[in-house]
């Protein structure tokens, strides 16, 4: 889930800290991807009439066709995507996921109905919801990856955490993830849309951490306070209080117990057994493995490796596979030069046609004073 509404929040509060760029402008660039999240997307968007692709025994393959084609599509860029797999969740966590039990079990109960009724468009949204990343296919996918070539990471328990870590001690510019609370954890940049369709022509949304605590004139621990207000996956919030509400709070209180202490409980009831300093603990002690003692390695492309797993065991096409190892090759050996960081440097904003006529013009002036040898005498009005 992430942190509620926290997107919406900074491109309203902080828009400054958000930047669109094409994906080739990260060349060069590792970037720490959610596996999790990345698989979940793949196991919605890649279908087939409707339902998940499956091989000729039935196994589901959309997984694997999506991690495949569109880690490529990284590749190809100059990216050197670190996949990173989610451990065991934290015991905090418990609720939310049970939550989402309960949220399966009534989609299952509505799916049954859709299918009753013969409803196609309620069984497709139905079916959506009940997508679920399996033990099963992060273990396939990780295979897929080290065949081509990518390096693996298994957290000790949040995946958002651990691409954290990873960003901060250096080892990647950024984590890859839809979830926002990569920020909460403290990773210095965001990219979001990595792994979507090349056909939605969706930009790279680049948050950056430092920016985002500058213009919302907040600190690392405030900022944490705020997701929390907000919603996240380690505790409940406080019924009626927004993001706007929550920032409010913040930026006045500057801490949860502040906030607490001055809250019309009335209007804003506390929840009972509230553990906000347990999720705030979590997020600044996250388990994680240190970065430092991460040996992070790119393995050579095994082609022959991947047209067995890919062709042999799961059904795909050979053609197709080989194509793919020989782009990955490819990629690997362009990206092999590294990259000069003066190419990423921000680029200044274009100066406004009106502006730049104006600076023209003033710039005339300063040309004929310079040749007039001094500054220009006006004409007197006649009264």
């Amino acid at each position: 889930m992430g942190i509620t509404h926290l997107a919406k929040l900074l491109a309203e509060r902080a828009p400054g800290a958000i930047k669109e760029h094409e994906m080739k402008l990260y060349f060069g660039r590792k970037v720490a991807v959610d596996a999790s999240m990345s698989i979940y997307q793949f196991l919605i968007a890649v279908r087939q009439d409707g339902n998940v692709l499956t091989n000729e025994a039935g196994e589901v393959t959309s997984h694997l066709m999506g991690t495949f084609y569109r880690t490529i599509r990284m590749i190809e860029n100059g990216l050197k995507p670190i996949y990173v797999f989610d451990g065991k969740p934290p015991d905090m966590k418990s609720k939310e996921l049970s939550k989402r039990t309960e949220r399966r079990e009534e989609a299952e109960a509505a799916l049954k109905k859709a299918e009753e009724e013969g409803n196609v468009e309620e069984i497709n949204k139905f079916n959506r919801r009940l997508v679920k990343v399996t033990r099963h296919h992060n273990e396939e996918c990780k295979q897929l990856l080290t065949l081509m070539g990518v390096p693996v990471v298994s957290a000790p328990c949040e995946a958002e955490a651990q691409c954290a870590e990873i960003v901060k001690c250096g080892k990647a510019y950024a984590i890859g993830t839809e979830d926002m609370d990569g920020l909460t954890f403290g990773s210095t940049y965001l990219l979001r849309h990595l792994t979507a369709s090349e056909s939605k022509k969706l930009p790279i949304r680049e948050y950056c951490y430092n920016k985002i605590l500058e213009e919302l004139q907040l600190s690392k621990e405030e900022f944490i306070d705020l997701c929390i207000l907000m919603g996240c996956d380690y505790c409940e919030s406080i019924k009626g209080i927004g993001p706007k509400k929550a920032l409010d709070l913040i930026t006045q209180h500057r801490s949860i117990e502040k906030i607490v202490e001055n809250l019309d409980q009335t209007k804003y009831p506390i929840p009972e057994n509230w553990q906000y300093t347990d999720a705030r603990r979590l997020f600044i002690t996250p388990d994680v493995t240190p970065g430092e003692e991460l040996d992070i390695k790119f393995p050579d492309v095994d082609e022959e490796g991947l047209v067995q797993f890919m062709v042999h065991e799961k059904g795909f096409a050979e053609d197709r596979i080989r194509n793919g190892a020989k782009k990955l090759l490819k990629a690997r050996q362009g990206t092999q030069q590294g990259r000069l960081d003066s190419f990423f440097k921000a680029v200044p904003s274009p100066i406004p046609k009106n502006k730049a006529k104006h600076e023209k013009e003033n710039s005339k002036n300063s040309l004929k004073k310079v040749k007039g040898g001094g500054v220009s005498k006006k004409t007197p009005k006649k009264r």
